[in-house]
């Protein structure tokens, strides 16, 4: 029988241990002859990232041995670490950012490395140059005692030489080098300083001479106000890439004769922000048409083009998250998931539409029944404006809450801030639900997803209508009755830390908050973060120091006087992009003056979590924190997981 019993403390089966470990993070599938790979990060392996491959039998291995990692540091967050090509893996190392090769097959037991040990260069992003027998890539090189790291195109030679050559630099940063079908022309991205890759970006190509190297540079499109992303070729030799200059992160193409077409226009995004390299969401299959994935109002969606007819066929499937897509001939690859399914790697037959899943699908351990399902709301913000969310109600078939009360609501902001929530099943959201929580995830202006104008929404506001549209969703479910305003908790990461930190020295709606690596001080993380963000703040909150007023009035840690609900900090010891000190100051200056407070730091972990134990012991902390501040019962084992740390 249903138990009747307060919200909050309602007894789940979603333990901290298995949102850590319940779906391996996979992406950037590549198919090479009958071969398919994948990368998945292995939580319970310490957070490393290895490469999966399934042969044309269908059986899947692990190919790269324990406890090697492939994962690239570029620009700190990474991305597109490893290639294959005729059963050769090239792959970034982790522990030494060097790029190694080896059989895929299994035969050989130790990679080979292919660039210099201890000369401080990081690379990712590989295609090979079989023509010349070269890998091309993105590098980073930290010089000592260089304000700041230099990046490039390199040239990577596979003689055993471990020779690092420069193919193009000049630019602040670089992206998607990428070879003509005939490996005579050279595409690429660039940007300058101040601009991120999502507020303007430049696509150049140009051929390639005798030796290799680009002659007649040509610029395609992008500027300081156009955001290019995704150069391809097509089997064709047509260039195609996704730019913003409608609104909306379209695709187009450059003609034979150097015009530019737009392939399908429509109010969609085609692409996620680029914080990471390798994103991938549209490929060529083999009846003339681009398979590609896009989102409208947080929901992804698959379609084809038809490059003659120019018309767009969606395809019927159950996947409201698309990412990293591949497509060879008929097939296409991608990570599909759904709300009631964690994420899976999926094919499709982009002629028939048939789809099968081909790594891992399993049953959510919720059953049908017990999965809170999204409810997409757009909500009028405090200045008159609208932004938009997805609403989680409390969801246990073991339980009801007394008539008349309302659910506790945990107010969840992404990070970026120019991420996007979506509505796949999130293990860390039912978590919440299957306790008797309410969730409410956020996209407030300054997400993608919904349009340039709105992501540039937040231009020069960080700090102000995040801050309010978190606040003005929070009221609105209240307003409807879904939400207890005496128990409102505002959680996020990263940028959302930040979010959550602003909002309780804003305002008072919130008894709770909890912030994952978040800032505190904007003074700081201008004067003291990586070379890819260093300038971000230029355009979220203005040129620093010129603006330092500005940074001083939007920092958290100087607005402690107007705080007064408790607040849980969450670190890792190693993070470059959000450093330590950021919590450390924040957690002293609340101790200073009486304010409740804790403290959970992760030796060994960086931005973002990646071991299984510290992920648990985190959720599990966050849970006895809120239980405290509402004098809730416990509803779960394990008080002393969250004590130890």
């Amino acid at each position: 029988m249903t138990q009747i019993a307060p919200y909050g403390t309602w007894t789940s089966s979603v333990s901290p241990q298995l949102v850590a470990t319940a779906a391996p993070a996979m992406e950037q599938p590549s198919v090479d002859g009958e071969n398919l790979y994948w990368l998945e990060s292995r939580p319970a392996e310490n957070g490393r990232t290895t490469i999966f491959k399934r042969d044309g039998r269908g059986e899947i291995r692990d190919i790269l041995p324990n406890p090697l990692s492939a994962n690239s540091r570029v620009h700190e967050y990474g991305g597109a670490p490893y290639l294959v090509v005729d059963d050769i893996l090239y792959f970034v190392l982790q522990d030494d950012q060097r790029i190694y090769r080896m059989h895929a097959d299994g035969t050989q037991p130790r990679p080979e490395p292919l660039t210099p040990d201890n000369q401080d260069y990081r690379f990712a992003d590989l295609v090979l140059d079989t023509t010349r027998q070269r890998l091309l890539c993105v590098a980073e090189h930290h010089r000592p005692g260089a304000p700041e790291p230099h990046n490039f195109i390199a040239t990577i030679s596979l003689d055993g030489s471990q020779q690092v050559s420069e193919l193009v630099a000049g630019a602040d940063f670089y992206a998607c080098p990428r070879l003509s079908p005939d490996q005579r022309t050279l595409a690429w991205l660039c940007w300058r300083h101040p601009q991120m890759p999502w507020d303007g970006s430049e696509l150049w190509c140009a051929p390639l001479d005798d030796q290799g190297y680009p002659t007649l540079r040509q610029w395609v499109a992008g500027s300081s106000r156009e955001s290019i992303c995704q150069p391809q070729w097509s089997p064709g030799g047509e260039l195609f890439f996704i730019s913003d200059r409608s609104n909306w992160w379209n695709l187009y193409r450059q003609t034979n004769n150097e015009a530019i077409e737009a392939i399908y226009p429509m109010p969609a995004e085609f692409s996620a922000p680029p914080w990471r390299l390798g994103v991938a969401t549209y490929g060529f299959d083999a009846q003339h048409r681009v398979v590609a994935a896009y989102v409208q109002a947080g929901e992804w969606h698959l379609a084809t083009i038809d490059l003659d007819s120019k018309q767009l066929r969606p395809f019927d499937i159950p996947y409201a998250s698309i990412g990293s897509l591949a497509v060879v001939g008929d097939q296409a690859w991608l990570i599909g998931g759904s709300p009631t399914c964690g994420s899976a790697l999926v094919t499709i037959n982009t002629s028939s539409g048939d789809a099968h899943t081909v790594h891992p699908r399993t049953a959510s351990p919720l059953g049908a029944d017990g999965v809170s399902l999204p409810q997409a709301i757009s909500f009028p913000t405090i200045d008159h404006s609208s932004a938009h969310g997805f609403y989680y109600p409390p969801c246990n078939p073991a339980y009801t809450a007394p008539p008349g009360e309302a659910p506790p609501l945990v107010v969840m902001c992404h990070g970026g801030p120019t991420g996007c929530a979506d509505t796949a099943l999130n293990y860390k959201i039912q978590f919440w639900t299957s306790r008797g929580f309410a969730v409410v995830d956020i996209n407030y202006r300054g997400s993608t997803g919904y349009g340039r104008r709105y992501r540039d929404a937040l231009t020069g506001l960080w700090g102000i209508i995040d801050v309010d549209d978190a606040v003005a969703g929070a009221r609105h479910l209240v307003a409807r009755g879904l939400a207890d305003p005496r128990r409102m908790i505002i959680r996020g990461s990263s940028a959302g830390g930040y979010t959550v930190l602003a909002a309780l020295t804003r305002y008072v709606d919130f008894s709770a908050g909890a912030s994952y690596y978040g800032i505190g001080d904007l003074e700081i993380l201008a004067r003291d973060t990586h070379k890819f963000e260093s300038r971000y703040l230029d355009q979220l909150i203005g040129p620093y120091p010129a603006a330092q007023d500005i940074y001083r009035a939007r920092s958290p840690i100087h607005h402690l006087d107007k705080l007064s609900s408790p607040v849980i900090f969450f670190q890792g010891l190693d993070d470059r992009v959000v450093p330590p000190q950021q919590a450390q100051l924040m957690v002293e200056a609340m101790q200073r003056k009486g304010l409740p407070v804790a403290y959970v730091p992760f030796p060994g972990e960086g931005h973002g979590f990646r071991k299984a134990a510290n992920i648990a012991a985190a959720l599990q902390a966050e849970l006895e924190f809120y239980q405290q501040v509402f004098a809730l019962p416990p509803c779960t084992p394990g008080a002393q997981l969250a004590a130890e740390h």
